[in-house]
């Protein structure tokens, strides 16, 4: 049972005194949701949420009642100053992995909801049934890369900020429509191929991304296209991106008419792409040797919020090839 003060209790009385038609939310009403595992009754109108993995950055951005959150760095390079100062204040009751969970600081954190925001592989290393005694548990994890847009939207609607959410994705919208025009001239006719930034260097390889994977799918967006697919497509992440050695670096990319590569947050370029620049094969390239090899910043977004700055990259990436035309 949860206690408020008298005050509130005679506020509440006044309203209801006054003739308020619209009391507002009922504390204590509840909702069947649909998270990975199935139906979840959670409550209509969440109060103190914890958050954990890709839900931290969305229900930041959708302003969820957060009183607690795993550590999510991948996504604090691209954060707003509010955000990050947010994501700073914020207890940490996991670490950066599912086995990281500190059960008692959620417990101490008091949450009416907790959002569990991994992929379902990852679940096995949390006890759900000690979670699920401390408030209700909605998994709502990520699949394939792509799907954050669909992720993000579940995680802020389990936690009661859809209104906010749908702000963002219309924002992000109006601005890929931009690109889009903007560029259409530009991509027309023309092949991509993009280089990841999680290719396995002491194995020599390198990662080749195709539609609908972390490089690629903002970009896609605005009309450009990664076409192929991996020569032995897997799961998750494996269905749209490989690991390719780099001796065959000349044979996957002698097509592409352009191609992309991730740089880090700040620009930089991360080693398992430094790794693929540094190589004589990489010059060799004829989109490269034509100065059409271009880094993107950004394509870490996993929200709408930070998305949006990940089509300001792409429009800055691909301004000198529209200047060249």
């Amino acid at each position: 049972m949860f206690l408020r003060p008298l005050g509130a209790v005679f506020l509440a009385i006044g309203l209801v005194a006054c003739g308020a038609s619209d009391p507002g939310p009922v504390a204590g009403e509840t909702r069947v949701f649909r998270a990975d595992g199935g139906d979840v009754t959670i409550p209509k109108t969440p109060q103190r949420v914890v958050a954990t993995g890709y839900a931290v950055p969305a229900l930041i951005e959708a302003g969820a009642p957060l009183v607690g959150i795993s550590l999510f760095a991948r996504s604090v390079p691209m954060m707003s100053a509010a955000d990050k100062a947010t994501y700073d204040g914020l207890t940490k009751i996991a670490g950066e992995t599912a086995a990281e969970t500190d059960y008692e600081k959620i417990a101490l954190a008091k949450p009416d909801l907790i959002v569990i925001g991994v992929p379902q592989p990852v679940l096995k290393d949390i006890d759900l049934a000690r979670l699920t005694a401390i408030a209700p548990v909605a998994a709502i994890g990520p699949t394939v890369p792509d799907a954050w847009r669909t992720l993000s939207q579940r995680q802020s609607d389990a936690a009661g900020r859809a209104e906010d959410f749908g702000k963002a994705k219309t924002a992000y919208e109006q601005r890929a429509a931009e690109l889009k025009t903007k560029y259409a001239e530009v991509l027309r006719g023309k092949k991509f191929a993009h280089v990841g930034g999680y290719g396995q260097v002491a194995k020599g390889s390198f990662m080749r991304e195709y539609d609908k994977s972390w490089g690629t799918n903002i970009a896609q967006d605005i009309g450009v296209t990664y076409p192929g697919q991996p020569k032995h497509p897997g799961e998750g992440s494996a269905a749209v991106a490989e690991q390719v050695s780099i001796e065959l670096l000349p044979d996957e990319f002698k097509d592409a008419d352009v191609i992309t590569y991730t740089l880090e947050p700040d620009g930089s370029v991360g080693p398992a792409v430094q790794f693929v620049l540094d190589s004589p094969l990489w010059k060799s390239l004829p989109a490269v040797k034509a100065g059409r090899a271009i880094g993107v910043r950004y394509t870490q977004a996993a929200t709408y919020e930070t998305a949006l700055q990940t089509l300001g990259a792409l429009d800055e990436a691909l301004a000198p090839l529209r200047d060249a035309q």
